[in-house]
Order: C-alpha cells, then sequence, then structure tokens
C-alpha cells in the first residue's frame, strides 16, 4: 500500500469510528447528518484505490479544448 492509500484507509476508520461512536452514544441526527459526507468519502476510497481519478487527469491534461 502508498502512504495515500494508508492515510486514506486512516481517515475512513476514524470517521467510520466517530460515526458508530455518535450513533451508540444516541446522536441520530448527528450521525444522519454525516450519511453524505461518509458516502462521498466511501466514493473518493474507491476512486483512490482504483486509480481513476489519476487516469482522468492525465486523460484531461491531453485533450486539447474546440475553438
Amino acid at each position: 500500500m502508498t502512504s495515500k492509500q494508508v492515510m486514506t484507509v486512516a481517515v475512513l476508520a476514524t470517521v467510520l469510528a466517530w460515526s458508530t461512536v455518535m450513533t451508540v452514544l444516541g446522536h441520530l441526527a448527528a450521525a444522519a447528518a454525516l450519511l453524505p459526507s461518509l458516502g462521498l468519502l466511501i466514493q473518493q476510497i474507491v476512486a483512490a484505490f482504483s486509480g481513476i481519478g489519476a487516469r482522468r487527469g492525465a486523460e484531461a491534461g491531453s485533450a486539447e479544448l474546440p475553438r
């Protein structure tokens, strides 16, 4: 694993642990407010592991804009 992937997994674990603690303590509204950001976080992690973002950046830089 690269250092970027390790950091991504660490952030995911922290956010999921925090969400679990909030839910256990009865703060369902706070946990529900985190759901959109959790979805985005999971999407970004999948992109980081699959390398989709790097490929998109390379493709975007190689394309010439129409005039």
